[in-house]
């Protein structure tokens, strides 16, 4: 069995030593929107520009975006919204409209070249959407055919989580909840349209989910004595994110789809996060997208298909401070909402990296030890504050019975202080079933503590 697995992956291997197609393995960059303080698309462009990205990923189609994209030599990605897929999938008319909406109006001056389906569809739709998916994609690619548009790729996102297993790679399978009803239509689909399997890689999440026993360096392309060999191939891994990718092409050929091609549709490193949060700093940030850019510009592929270009998107382009869920997901950005760079990259890969500013050392590469509380972070907003008390008071159990009248920490009577006290006791009863310290940006962590008196907040203990 052994050999016969290797005797696959050396074919595997030898099929994608020559990429079938010329494609540009210099990195685009995700455009992401969710933030109240970014500049305007045109401005935005010419930040892009400055980064030398050679695609863009939008997560819509919004228009503003497209029209500031006309006349550049951007290569485009737009995207179906998720609550549509289950419409458009029964309803050609629907797709007919939302291409003739959303692309024809630009063609051909704004260089749209791919149409994701939906964003991370499985792993965040109920199951009554998945058997719209393929449907959906079969009814744009077909849209996009009546009106002559024969250069965009139709394909979907898809997290790491579609997989059931994939370690080591060459046992990468995927869920058994979607392996025959979604992926092996979808990949009927990819395969017969010469489109790509759109792939969310993030060794950020893999590694801060088990730091003891993952090696940073391994995760951040700066490995020097640590490889993984995997038993059933031989193969040699010396970065965590070909470990990942190989996974799913296994898991593909395992599906009867060795032909597939993957695209990065989102890698990247968080350059900040929460104080509860490891390995979210600024060097890492800059490590991981320097060295992720010398790979894919060198074009030397995974071990599984050396050789092969792998089209790829940075993620993003922006810190955006509107994203929700914990302090990472606001930080991943290239740049400031000002414009300004976080640090030093260029995505041609041509800048030797003796020309960028040093990097801060990295400071939370270890968990944090101690306790943390959250607060509120704005006193501006009392309609919202006000909200966000009565939901966090809401949940858990006797989460503000020390702020009601007559008890220890009802004064000082004050919305702030109020609201202060229900987040960490919301967040520390909650925490471990993944309640966060956020609340629509009006709280923060603190490892200063906001007790006074005979009033003492509730803290989470690392």
């Amino acid at each position: 069995m052994a050999m016969l697995l290797l005797i696959s992956v050396l074919v595997f291997s030898m099929a994608f030593s020559i990429s079938s197609e010329a494609f540009s393995p210099q990195p685009g960059i995700c455009y992401g929107q969710l933030g109240n303080n970014l500049p305007s698309p045109e401005k935005a462009v010419q930040l892009i520009n400055s980064l030398h990205a050679k695609r863009v990923k939008i997560y819509d189609a919004n228009r503003d975006i497209l029209d500031a994209l006309k006349n550049t030599r951007l290569q485009v990605s737009i995207m179906v919204p998720n609550e549509l897929i289950s419409n458009i999938s029964s309803n050609q008319t629907l797709s007919d409209h939302w291409v003739l909406t959303n692309i024809v109006p630009f063609q051909p001056h704004t260089l749209i070249r791919y149409l994701l389906v939906g964003n991370e569809i499985l792993s965040t739709t109920p199951n009554g959407t998945w058997p719209h998916l393929v449907p959906a994609m079969r009814r744009i690619k077909r849209s996009l055919k009546t009106f002559g548009i024969r250069k965009v790729k139709v394909g979907t996102s898809s997290a790491m989580d579609v997989l059931e297993t994939s370690f080591p790679p060459s046992n990468g399978a995927f869920r058994k909840d979607i392996a025959s009803g979604v992926m092996k239509p979808m990949l009927n689909f990819l395969n017969r349209t010469k489109s790509f399997f759109f792939l969310d890689v993030y060794p950020f999440f893999a590694w801060a989910s088990d730091p003891v026993n993952i090696n940073l360096d391994y995760a951040l392309f700066e490995s020097r004595n640590v490889t993984v060999t995997d038993p059933g191939t031989g193969l040699v891994y010396t970065n965590l994110f070909d470990q990942m990718v190989d996974a799913v092409y296994f898991a593909m050929n395992r599906l009867g789809f060795p032909d597939v091609r993957i695209f990065i549709a989102e890698t990247g490193w968080p350059n900040g996060g929460d104080i509860d949060q490891i390995g979210a700093n600024i060097y890492n940030a800059a490590t991981y997208n320097r060295n992720f850019v010398k790979k894919v510009t060198a074009k030397v592929g995974t071990p599984a298909r050396p050789g092969s270009v792998l089209p790829s998107f940075l993620f993003a382009l922006f810190n955006e401070n509107q994203k929700p869920g914990p302090g990472t997901e606001r930080n991943f950005g290239l740049l400031y909402p000002n414009g300004s760079r976080v640090y030093d990259i260029d995505l041609s890969g041509k800048t030797p990296e003796s020309e960028f500013r040093p990097l801060p050392p990295p400071e939370n590469n270890t968990p944090f030890k101690g306790r943390i509380w959250c607060v509120a972070a704005r006193r501006d907003n009392v309609t919202a504050l006000a909200a966000a008390l009565s939901y966090a008071c809401s949940q858990g159990n006797g989460t503000c019975d020390p702020i009601q009248p007559g008890k220890r920490c009802f004064k000082p009577d004050s919305l702030f202080w109020h609201a202060s006290y229900a987040f960490s006791s919301y967040w520390a009863q909650l925490r471990k079933i993944g309640g966060t310290c956020y609340f629509d940006g009006l709280a923060m962590q603190t490892a200063k503590d906001p007790s006074y008196g005979s009033c003492k907040f509730p803290s989470v203990t690392l």
